[in-house]
């Protein structure tokens, strides 16, 4: 069914780093939620208030809350998908993050207001009238969710979608939720006890937690954070795959939406290269970086001179005493100056995050290292943190 859905509204469903195509999609997820969460809201609601049952009522609303949500996701798809302006150069794919953070937030409230209903059913408990027609309409409640969850999976999938992923484990919550209110009204057949406000509980707090989840996770796209390990890793092979680039790092990539990212990256070449040779060679690895991963990739070229003596042994001596403090240093752009009779030495080292060594103590230590073989020269160090 996803497949038919896909192929039969969204033109050129393939392209899914075109933003009218993801526009595309995002609609066709918004409008086929909307209309399976009007369904299931009237539907429940009605069911609700047959048997008395405060914990269907709040399952219906958390359905009407979806319905919302469909609508923002709409609109939030169809405001990334235009496209860079003289305000922002970068697009406004950033605006989906925006339009996750109103769902969540319209989630959270939802989830709240229902838990302080379902506290009060606790304490002034009211009687829930089974019927076999409430279960039925539950039952087919739990059919419909489950399809519009791997509906949505499929989608999100499809896209590299987070908006489409949280609605997709909205759904998958909105199952469970159901499920426990199935047990209320079945457990109302053999006690007094309030299941139903309890159950109730129990919604609220999946509808919270699901809320306060996309929370963390677009606040984290919009603060800004890494790219996969997978993306990360798969883009330094592409760059070592020419034979020409030795080395590669300090790979950054900033994300303005899933359409619209860019970056940069140093690269290390034999220094006896002329600026010509060098130009060339960052020039295709950029564009095929482009091509293959749809990223803006800057490429800075680090010169590394593999026959000079010197330079190996002031190397070796440098990588053993950053490698000797943390096995997660690294050293790179390495080179000696000498200007005046004084010489010195320029390099790179990158810390993993979370070390405790304080910079002045690795510049120290690494100092003392090649005091102790003989080497007095001057370090120059840039420090990054990966």
């Amino acid at each position: 069914m996803t497949e038919f859905l896909v192929k039969r509204f969204v033109k050129n469903h393939s392209d899914i780093e075109n933003a009218a195509v993801r526009q595309s999609y995002g609609a066709l997820s918004s409008v086929v939620g909307l209309i399976c969460n009007i369904f299931l809201f009237l539907l429940k609601y009605s069911m609700g208030v047959l048997s008395g049952s405060i914990s269907i009522i709040s399952d219906a609303f958390n359905n009407l809350s979806d319905s919302g949500g469909c609508i923002v996701t709409f609109l939030g798809c169809r405001m990334a998908s235009k496209p860079a302006d003289k305000n922002h150069p970068f697009g406004h794919g950033r605006v989906e993050y925006l339009t996750s953070l109103i769902l969540s937030a319209i989630i959270v409230i939802v989830g709240f207001e229902l838990f302080k209903e379902s506290a009060k059913k606790i304490n002034d408990p009211q009687p829930v009238n089974f019927s076999i027609i409430v279960l039925v309409s539950l039952i087919i409640s739990i059919g419909v969710k489950l399809w519009l969850s791997l509906f949505n999976s499929k989608l999100g999938k499809k896209i590299h979608s987070g908006v489409l992923a949280a609605t997709a484990e909205d759904s998958r919550n909105d199952v469970i939720a159901t499920s426990a209110t199935i047990i209320a009204l079945v457990s109302s057949l053999f006690t007094d006890f309030p299941i139903d406000g309890v159950m109730g509980i129990i919604v609220s707090v999946f509808i919270l937690k699901t809320g306060l989840e996309i929370i963390r996770d677009t606040v984290d796209d919009l603060i800004g954070k890494p790219v996969s390990e997978e993306i990360s890793s798969n883009i330094k092979s592409t760059i070592l795959s020419d034979n020409n680039i030795i080395g590669v790092h300090d790979l950054v990539i900033h994300n303005y939406g899933i359409t619209k990212m860019i970056g940069s990256c140093h690269i290390e070449l034999i220094s006896t290269r002329s600026f010509k040779e060098v130009h060339e060679i960052a020039d295709n690895m950029e564009r095929n970086i482009q091509r293959k991963f749809n990223i803006s990739l800057t490429l800075h070229t680090d010169p590394v001179d593999i026959d000079d003596e010197k330079t190996s042994e002031y190397r070796n001596i440098t990588e053993t005493a950053a490698l000797s403090l943390d096995k997660g240093f690294s050293v790179h752009d390495f080179r000696i100056s000498e200007c005046n009779g004084k010489t010195s030495i320029f390099f790179d080292i990158i810390i993993p995050y979370g070390c405790r060594i304080s910079c002045d103590e690795i510049k120290e230590h690494i100092d003392n290292e090649l005091s102790i073989h003989g080497c007095s020269l001057d370090t120059v160090i840039t420090f990054d943190y990966e």
